[in-house]
């Protein structure tokens, strides 16, 4: 991307609604509660010809910087601080308050380009706060319509003349454009392959990071990053968006994503808590490895063990992290105890790893994010056909299938069809009168047997085509 733009103002004036417009999806949560966004997003924006950095930022308010407001001016200070240049949105509806005055004289001062934006300029009665904008000494205010996309032609020309042509439009911009890495895409050949390839140790790794409220998933990402990148607090719940930054682990890049704390379903009752939840499963969705956050000192609550049970179920891998185990007292009788209720309470995906870290002091990171590359080599296995039914073979020898109604079932032939996670069909003779308890067998036997603990294993089952089936019997 060619620059970075910030957009700032106070709270409610459509940052996030122009933020979705630019960046074409509706990436930011958006309600008319003021003070929705607490975190930076950052995201790829195109205006017409420009194509850009954009960053939304949390309303700017006057407060002491110990509390959540302030701690939230600093994050959206610092995305000024970074960008080349800001828009300053503007409420042409509402008109100026004394706060976008305090504001607009402390972007006057920092001596980087602003654009004066009023939004929602195609309300009736917005004349009179459009013109109320020239008062703040920041040039011509863009009249538009974040919602409706009006004026999205004068906000670009706004952004060219303020950036100058050069830097608005680089010249190395079309041979970035060329040298797309397309080696994260999902579209990956999923049949049938005989070989099994290397594990690609360059490919960037996406990964979620999620759990209750006040679990420290914020601070956990700070402390990898090295900075108070992410808002944090003693406040559970300060998260909303699902917040994605990108830095380097071992010359690999690791895109991980902040989530929201997720409650118990029946306690989440306001609109935006429902969001900000819709926001962390898509997530998870999107995300290949999923590290689920645990606190030390209340570790196992239900709520853990169905957020577990949710990756599991997506078909994501899974990390389990025991976070603020510098609070802990007799850490080796605690670890002992993790263990045996790890085993015991999630028996779908036996071997889930777990590692117990300090988001605070920084202990057991560089374990946690082993543990990650580990669990996503397991991820990507394949394995190739003849081993899977040479092994099937000596599994029936061993224990043979039950018989069903007299007649005894066989599993004729195995293949692996994709992983991802890893999922297997099997050929054999009356598939719906397999019973759960075979199926298990073969599963536990293929994590022991083939080394793939803690990711969760499809296993699919089809009957085999019968040539003779259709034909009338002669007498």
């Amino acid at each position: 991307m060619s620059f970075t733009v910030a957009i700032v103002g106070r709270p409610n004036v459509g940052k996030s609604t122009l933020f979705n417009r630019l960046v074409g999806k509706k990436l930011a949560l958006v309600d008319d509660t003021p003070g929705v966004t607490r975190d930076r997003r950052p995201g790829d924006a195109k205006l017409i010809d420009l194509k850009f950095t954009i960053i939304d930022t949390a309303g700017l308010e006057e407060a002491g910087p110990e509390t959540l407001e302030g701690r939230m001016r600093a994050q959206t200070e610092a995305a000024v601080d970074d960008a080349d240049l800001t828009l300053f949105v503007v409420d042409a509806k509402f008109g100026l308050t004394p706060l976008d005055k305090t504001f607009g004289e402390l972007l006057r001062r920092s001596g980087k380009p602003v654009v004066l934006v009023a939004n929602k300029s195609e309300a009736r009665g917005s004349d009179a706060g459009f013109y109320d904008a020239y008062t703040l000494g920041l040039g011509e205010p863009v009249p538009i319509s974040a919602e409706h996309g009006q004026g999205m032609i004068d906000l670009r020309d706004a952004i060219v003349e303020a950036l100058g042509e050069e830097r608005a439009f680089p010249e190395d911009d079309d041979e970035a454009q060329t040298n797309i890495d397309v080696r994260d895409s999902d579209f990956a050949d999923d049949g049938e392959d005989e070989t099994e390839p290397e594990y690609d140790e360059t490919k960037p790794l996406r990964v979620a990071i999620i759990g209750r409220p006040n679990a420290g998933k914020s601070t956990l990402i700070n402390r990898f990053l090295g900075e108070d990148r992410l808002l944090t607090g003693p406040e559970a719940g300060i998260t909303r968006d699902s917040i994605s930054v990108e830095w380097e682990w071992r010359g690999r890049t690791i895109k991980m994503f902040d989530t929201a704390g997720m409650r118990k379903k029946a306690r989440v009752q306001e609109k935006l808590e429902k969001l900000s939840v819709a926001d962390s499963l898509r997530s998870i969705r999107f995300a290949e490895t999923v590290v689920i956050v645990f606190d030390a000192t209340i570790p196992f609550e239900k709520q853990d063990l169905q957020l577990v049970d949710l990756v599991l179920r997506e078909g994501r891998a899974a990390v389990l992290a025991f976070n603020k185990w510098d609070l802990v007292d007799d850490t080796q009788a605690l670890l002992a105890d993790l263990r045996e209720k790890t085993e015991r309470l999630l028996p779908q995906a036996r071997g889930l790893r777990a590692v117990p870290i300090s988001g605070q002091t920084g202990y057991g990171l560089d374990k946690l994010m082993q543990n990650i590359i580990d669990t996503d080599k397991v991820w990507n296995k394949r394995i190739s056909t003849a081993r899977l039914n040479r092994w099937l073979d000596g599994v029936q020898t061993q224990h043979p299938p039950p018989a069903v109604s007299g007649r005894r079932l066989k599993l004729k032939y195995m293949t692996q069809v994709k992983a991802r996670p890893p999922a297997f069909m099997v050929s054999c003779t009356r598939p719906d009168a397999l019973p759960e308890s075979y199926v298990r067998y073969l599963i536990n036997g293929l994590r022991a047997d083939f080394d793939i603990p803690g990711v969760p294993i499809r296993m699919h089952f089809k009957a085999g085509e019968n040539p003779f089936e259709g034909r009338k019997r002669k007498r």
